[in-house]
């Protein structure tokens, strides 16, 4: 079925999480040789927008790049996930990370200064050498023996300060770098410190790098704990009104709050919120792994589409130049008239307007171009595009999906992951419904008075309440019917319609566990049965 992929998509027997990444590395990477490349070599892509994919641009780990202000606790970020010192780590007040640092996993600690780096084909950033000596020589990997990063790499990059001298004194295009790693990175982390929300014209400019990456960004507000509860509302809100004036999305960025470093906590106050949020930003990198083969994909499909656009418009103002005079003139003509081109194009081609480039970057690089040396458009390596598109990035799909069905979840390891993943310091021991889990007293039996004297006001008969009388307690909680009798399935442990008082008992807990903020069960927990259930109902499983 999927004989197209030829040899590169690996030899092995499939059944792992790691065959089924090779298997559709190998199908993206001849996808774009055979389909995608030509089309972008013929109208000059790689001049306007992107270089050309390389073999490690397909097989790299999944890349996390960090981006902020200085002094947001960046550094320090990577530190508290790999619990140990990457070398060439510097961490203070003032601005110390004046350089790009890859942190990858090495089998013994040292560093790849950047013009060494460039020249690995093992590693992903050979292309990174059109950016010049300035920035290479700002440019380093480090590496280390870590369990984390055996799974993920980790691109730390430098402060960001206010002030134009900054900008013009890094000898290279800052926002380019940004945007040459933002289009190949799996997560891309903007990181705020609770008393830095000002962002700076580089910080924005910077953001606005990231345009078309929207569904990659995270943003971390860090050192929440030097805030109390107030304060941190207020924080956050003007955090949410100074990126919506940056980021042009309708949808609302992910914002984690938290206090991202192994100290104690200045303000105890937000704990629970505060571990929550790390919780959910922990699990959404420790996926990056098993959902690296479909960033891939759609970074591919993403890159096909500009292309297309990129060869119509091309093509375009190939075709509206004269043959012999007036070419200037022209050439002016049609680098102002672009945005109407674009809407030209638009109608003729059905295609929709996010997937042009920006009008005013694409005016200034067509400024140094000679139009007459453009192709004409050749439907062929259209085609081609159109037919990868529509039936082989669709197959690949349907080969992930059924992998990813068949084989174990691929999660991150190692460092500050593990300290959350089991013990009693894991997210949500002995909380909920996990309230008395290693304890020998059933956990209801202390509240279990207060219930029984509700349980004898609803007339028991033999000992047990119907469903009625039932409900009209429960009622009282003004949960939704949906999640009551959920509570009630759980609750009727012998599954007779009727509650007798320990079921009652179990009830009003569930029901308090879920007014409290917590989630209910899908199945009753071995701790929760009510003590004269256990072994019969123990039985019936």
């Amino acid at each position: 079925m999927f004989s197209w992929l030829g040899k590169q998509g690996g030899g092995r027997e499939r059944g792992g999480g790691t065959d089924v990444v090779q298997t559709v590395t190998g199908g993206l990477r001849d996808l774009y040789l055979r389909k995608l490349l030509p089309l972008e070599e013929h109208y000059r892509f790689h001049e306007f927008h992107s270089p050309a994919l390389e073999e490690a641009d397909f097989e790299n780990k999944p890349m996390v790049l960090l981006v902020g202000q200085y002094s947001t606790g960046k550094t320090t970020f990577i530190r508290y996930l790999l619990e140990q010192d990457f070398p060439g780590m510097r961490i203070g007040p003032e601005p110390t990370t004046d350089s790009f640092i890859a942190v990858m996993y090495g089998e013994t600690e040292g560093n790849v200064p950047g013009n060494a780096l460039v020249v690995d084909p093992k590693k992903p950033f050979r292309k990174l050498g059109r950016f010049g000596n300035a920035f290479l020589n700002r440019f380093m990997c480090s590496q280390l023996p870590n369990e984390v990063l055996k799974s993920i790499s980790i691109i730390d990059s430098p402060g960001i300060l206010s002030g134009e001298k900054q900008r013009i004194s890094r000898g290279y295009d800052f926002c380019q770098v940004l945007q040459w790693f933002a289009e190949r990175v799996d997560r891309i982390i903007l990181l705020f410190d609770a008393h830095k929300l000002d962002i700076s014209d580089e910080f924005s400019e910077a953001i606005k790098s990231f345009r078309g990456q929207d569904d990659k960004i995270r943003v971390v507000l860090n050192k929440a704990d030097q805030v109390d509860t107030q304060q941190l509302m207020r924080v956050y809100g003007a955090l949410m009104w100074s990126l919506g004036k940056v980021i042009d999305t309708p949808e609302v960025l992910r914002v984690y709050i938290g206090s991202f470093w192994a100290h104690p906590l200045r303000n105890t106050d937000n704990r629970r919120l505060f571990e929550a949020e790390a919780q959910d930003l922990f699990k959404d990198i420790q996926s990056l792994p098993q959902k690296a083969a479909v960033r891939k994909l759609n970074d591919l499909i993403k890159r096909a589409r500009l292309a297309k656009v990129h060869a119509y418009i091309i093509s375009y103002l190939k075709k509206e130049m004269p043959s012999v005079f007036g070419k200037e003139n022209k050439k002016k003509e049609l680098i102002n008239k672009l945005p109407e081109i674009y809407i030209q194009l638009q109608r003729e081609y059905h295609i929709s307007a996010g997937d042009f480039p920006e009008v005013k970057k694409m005016q200034e690089l067509l400024e140094n171009c000679d139009f007459t040396k453009f192709h004409s458009l050749k439907p062929k390596l259209i085609e081609a595009v159109d037919s990868m598109l529509a039936n082989k990035i669709a197959s690949l799909m349907s080969l992930i999906s059924q992998e990813e069905s068949n084989m174990p979840t691929e999660m991150v390891h190692g460092g500050a992951f593990d300290g959350t993943m089991a013990g009693p310091f894991g997210h949500g021991y002995g909380e909920g419904a996990k309230e008395g889990a290693d304890e020998e007293e059933w956990v209801v039996a202390k509240d279990k008075p207060a219930y029984d004297e509700i349980f004898y006001t609803l007339s028991p008969i033999n000992g047990k309440i119907s469903g009625i009388s039932a409900k009209k307690e429960m009622v009282t909680s003004k949960l939704p019917n949906s999640v009551l009798g959920k509570i009630w399935k759980l609750a009727d442990c012998d599954g007779d319609g009727m509650l007798d008082d320990e079921e009652f008992a179990l009830a009003k807990h569930l029901i308090k566990i879920k007014l409290d903020g917590y989630e209910l069960p899908g199945t009753l927990p071995s701790h929760l049965v009510p003590p004269s259930h256990r072994k019969p109902f123990q039985t019936a499983e």
